[in-house]
């Protein structure tokens, strides 16, 4: 089956034109990151209207759902966007109520919030509204858009919980079940801000199937083409953690609160635009120092 639709995901802290000046002129903007390179106007870009498109904020995860949406809905007109809103579900009966279902089939882009991947999770987890979501991302020229949790809950295994410091421990990072948009990779956000690595390494020396990424703040990833392509979007880094070619490790062997050895696992670094492959294996580095040779 080929995916018709797109996902945008993002490491947190997106930038949503809060220090933009009220009095910036039109020609300042043609040269301000936030108007011409950042995450909330690729959305609208990569979008099936563009500026006309349905895109609705769910803050599901977050613990101050109104504060963020309102936060989205004043960045997205800032940049033109003309029909942005918040869906509010805050319970499994929001999840399953019509017209929360209906005004999900006539989005063209949902942006899922940061705050607790486990709260947005369990509450729209095998209800119709995921159920609904999962077909038009497969069906539709639909962008699913998460930041922060809502990025961290995109895959179908989910990095929930697990302190830095103690991360390669065994044990010490706790996964479960995401909504089960793509399978090949697992996402953790925040993560250069928060010295995630250790995480990352474990979830994905047990799951050396997938791809880990690292998000960094105000940094994402576009997955296009039926899942296969990722191009790099934002002001900061992507890493990618690469188990496949994984020699050894210690993970079975080790107790429980005990470290974990780990031999030939194969990292990445991205920066904007430039695009990993997964049929491929291959990174595309844009400002590559061997593109004029």
């Amino acid at each position: 089956m080929s995916i018709k639709g797109k996902l945008i995901l993002v490491g947190g802290a997106i930038n949503t034109g809060k220090s933009i000046p009220t009095n910036i002129t039109k020609e300042e903007t043609t040269t301000d990151f936030f108007f011409q390179n950042g995450i909330l106007k690729k959305i609208i870009d990569e979008s099936k209207l563009g500026k006309e498109s349905r895109i609705e904020i769910v803050t599901t995860a977050s613990q101050s759902p109104k504060l963020a949406a309102d936060a989205y809905i004043k960045a997205f007109e800032l940049l033109g966007a003309l029909n942005v809103a918040h869906l509010d579900i805050n319970t499994r009966q929001d999840a399953i109520h019509p017209d929360s279902l209906k005004r999900l089939l006539e989005a063209n882009v949902v942006l899922f919030s940061g705050g607790d991947q486990l709260r947005l999770t369990s509450t729209i987890g095998g209800t119709p509204f995921q159920q609904t979501l999962l077909q038009k991302y497969n069906h539709e020229e639909f962008i699913y858009a998460g930041t922060s949790a809502g990025a961290a809950a995109a895959s179908s295994s989910m990095i929930y919980e697990g302190i830095s410091s103690n991360a390669l421990l065994k044990g010490a990072v706790e996964m479960n079940s995401g909504l089960g948009l793509i399978d090949s990779i697992i996402v953790d956000t925040h993560f250069i801000q928060r010295g995630r690595i250790g995480r990352l390494f474990q979830a994905v020396t047990g799951n050396p199937m997938k791809i880990g990424i690292g998000l960094s703040e105000d940094t994402g990833l576009i997955i296009s083409d039926n899942n296969n392509t990722m191009t790099a979007i934002g002001s900061g880094s992507v890493i990618l953690v690469d188990g496949r070619e994984i020699l050894d490790t210690s993970l079975s062997q080790v107790s429980i609160g005990y470290p974990i050895s780990i031999s030939h696992l194969i990292s990445h670094v991205m920066t904007r635009n430039d695009i990993f492959h997964f049929d491929e294996n291959k990174i595309i580095i844009k400002d590559s120092q061997y593109n004029n040779q």
